[in-house]
């Protein structure tokens, strides 16, 4: 029998969970502002569209809560409680909820305080969809993803990343690929009411990450600037105001998932295998005349 997955937000990890469906068992559903032909995929301007939940088995969510709230349930609230046919829902949250934990770990029941106003978005938004009476839901906290398209070898080949050194600063990361696994171990294993935190094994600090990304390229190291002194938009000083180490262990556990990338050097060296190096490099400038 066809499942029906709808995606709203199909974006960078709904794609990758796609690529993991069988085709020949799953219709899929994107949604995105400015609609574009995707191969196998039905795609609908949203918001604009009439969107119908008949015959939806599935839904992701990974569309951004901001100040005015959740945009998906601001509009579809009613729908989604009165749908019939729902078997699993999936919201895409972060792990910022947790807030600041000074390094420390963070696990599944440890509960949120976040700090930043991203996150006490994140975190209104998770209550928002809990309150809906009998909604298969389960949530996801996503750690900083990254994968083909989003690593660090863009700035680097530009000359233009610095090692921003914050002592005991670490973040947790995730493959988009791993993302994708989490999502459709949960889809064939449904425990509504769940909360998954989506990570890798090795939370570490932001320079290391970079370093490494200039080994594979065989570049020298970016100039390491005291956190103090670099000069940073607000949104990623945010990031840095939060320290903590974020446990997988759950995912493991019930889900039975070992992570293709279960830390930053084995993921980092497979997206270096799967970009295109050269589209990173400036056009060189035009001979003088």
């Amino acid at each position: 029998m066809t499942k029906t997955l709808l995606c709203l937000g199909y974006g960078y990890s709904a794609r990758a969970l796609a690529r993991q469906l069988p085709a020949d068992g799953w219709r899929v559903i994107g949604t995105s502002r400015e609609a574009a032909a995707e191969d196998g995929i039905e795609m609908l301007t949203w918001p604009g569209d009439e969107l119908s939940l008949d015959g939806v088995t599935h839904i992701l969510s990974s569309i951004a809560p901001n100040a005015d709230g959740d945009l998906v349930l601001d509009s579809l609230r009613d729908k989604i409680a009165a749908a019939k046919d729902l078997e699993w829902v999936g919201y895409l949250s972060t792990t910022v909820v947790y807030g600041d934990h000074d390094g420390g770990w963070v696990d599944e029941t440890t509960p949120i305080t976040p700090a930043a106003n991203r996150g006490k978005w994140r975190a209104q938004a998770e209550a928002d969809w809990q309150s809906i009476d009998g909604l298969p839901l389960h949530i996801f906290r996503l750690a900083g993803i990254y994968g083909p398209g989003r690593g660090p070898f863009a700035k680097l080949m530009t000359g233009k990343a610095r090692l921003i050194i914050k002592p005991g600063q670490v973040f947790s990361r995730i493959h988009v690929e791993d993302i994708a696994q989490v999502l459709a171990a949960s889809i064939a294993q449904p425990n509504p009411g769940v909360i998954y935190n989506v990570c890798d094994d090795v939370p570490v600090p932001p320079q290391d990450v970079l370093s490494y990304a200039a080994e594979l390229l065989g570049l020298a190291m970016p100039p390491e600037v005291p956190f103090e002194e670099a000069a940073m938009t607000p949104m990623a000083r945010s990031f840095y105001s939060e320290n903590k180490r974020v446990s997988n262990a759950l995912i493991k556990q019930e889900l039975g998932v070992k992570l293709q990338y279960p830390d930053y050097r084995s993921g980092l060296k497979a997206v270096f295998e799967a970009e295109d190096m050269e589209r990173f490099i400036p056009p060189a400038d035009p001979p003088a005349l």
